[in-house]
């Protein structure tokens, strides 16, 4: 009878231990960001995201973030990809931070059938939803989106004429489409339009055609701390009129490089950059309070900008998809795993992230809408958000 009852506690002994096995399962995620080049100043913030985002999930499920530096360069966020692939097997791959380094990671990800998180703005990231951006999804706000939350304003202010100077790659030149559409329809005329490098060290002779132009404003777009170049130069050259800039430059290290050159500057932002002064009521307050908390307190306060929330949104896409792979049976490292964390993230509904709400959809991988988005201006080296400049 002992003998019995021994093997009968081994056997469900055995059978509990199985379970918690299985239960302690680990998703691997994959990351590169821009770290170090021209787009360090976005990308160190992502970078240092990981170590605040949560990382333990009910059921016992542990998402082990893997991270490298593509150090702002297409080939290398590819090699980062396919490295993480092979060497670390991940499920989910998250990056990168700057447009053409995230259109290389796409063509990987539809390659290995991995899910792809890009943290850029340019909706062309996801956009047509067809072929290899079926396995694109992103957390930065669509371009276009920022666009008509510029028009809003401009037409607020009774901007009629507008310059435009910006990078001489996929984020200037998207930039310049998304704003030319935008104004369709309104009297606002776009006078002139100038580029350059990122790497360039000077934009005189573009500035002095823009405001050869004479136009009531200009919108600089740009991302990161070379914005500082074109905006310092506006005001050197005695330009008087109202300058804009696109989301890529909510980041101190854009105001800090920038100076006083900086100052009445008007962007719009997502509104984790300026929680603590929106309405109570504002939908994403809470989350965008949290994050902002917890970043500040290890990486410093004066360090945070809207860059790391991109990345504090993906990771919550990455917590709210897991669960439903895992409740279907599904081991991590698995094709069949990864494939329903696609499934899984289409299918996303009120998510809450820092920036706004995420509502994804077999037509739409970047689930945002107009809540995702305000306006702030520059005063005294700080932002200051603007209601009725979006009303």
């Amino acid at each position: 009878m002992k003998k019995f009852t021994l093997r009968a506690f081994s056997a469900v002994s055995m059978m509990a231990l199985v379970s918690a096995v299985y239960a302690q399962q680990t998703v691997n995620v994959g990351v590169s960001v821009s770290a170090t080049g021209p787009a360090a100043s976005l990308g160190i913030p992502e970078k240092n995201t990981v170590d605040v985002v949560a990382k333990k999930l009910d059921g016992d499920v542990t998402i082990n973030y893997v991270v490298l530096d593509d150090a702002t360069d297409t080939a290398n966020a590819v090699r980062n990809m396919r490295k993480l692939i092979s060497e670390n097997n991940i499920d989910i791959m998250v990056g990168s931070t700057v447009t053409a380094a995230s259109l290389g990671l796409v063509d990987v990800a539809a390659e290995t059938k991995v899910p792809l998180i890009s943290l850029n703005g340019n909706a062309v990231v996801v956009t047509p939803l067809e072929g290899a951006r079926k396995w694109a999804f992103k957390t930065a706000q669509n371009d276009s989106l920022m666009a008509a939350a510029l028009k809003a304003s401009m037409l607020k202010l009774g901007i009629k004429t507008l310059g435009i100077i910006g990078f001489a790659d996929a984020y200037g030149q998207g930039w310049l489409k998304e704003m030319t559409a935008a104004l369709q329809g309104t009297d606002i005329k776009i006078v002139a339009s100038e580029s350059f490098a990122r790497t360039d060290t000077s934009v005189t002779g573009q500035v002095m055609k823009i405001i050869a132009a004479k136009p009531d404003a200009v919108l600089v777009a740009t991302a990161g701390t070379p914005g500082a170049l074109p905006q310092r130069e506006l005001k050197q050259r005695g330009f008087k009129g109202q300058v804009f800039h696109t989301h890529g430059s909510a980041n101190n290290d854009f105001l800090r490089v920038c100076a006083k050159a900086c100052e009445d500057v008007i962007l719009p932002v997502g509104p984790m950059m300026v929680a603590a002064q929106l309405e109570d009521s504002h939908p994403v307050k809470d989350v965008g309070l949290e994050y902002t908390k917890l970043y500040g307190d290890k990486f410093g306060a004066e360090s945070v900008n809207v860059f790391g929330g991109h990345m504090w949104d993906a990771a919550a896409l990455i917590n709210a998809a897991v669960p439903n792979a895992i409740k279907a049976g599904l081991k991590p490292g698995t094709p069949e795993f990864r494939a329903a964390v696609r499934d899984a993230l289409e299918q996303i509904k009120n998510v809450k992230g820092a920036h706004g709400i995420f509502n994804m959809s077999d037509k739409d991988h970047a689930g945002l809408d107009e809540r995702a988005r305000v306006i702030v201006k520059v005063k005294d080296g700080k932002w200051i958000y603007q209601p009725d400049l979006l009303k």
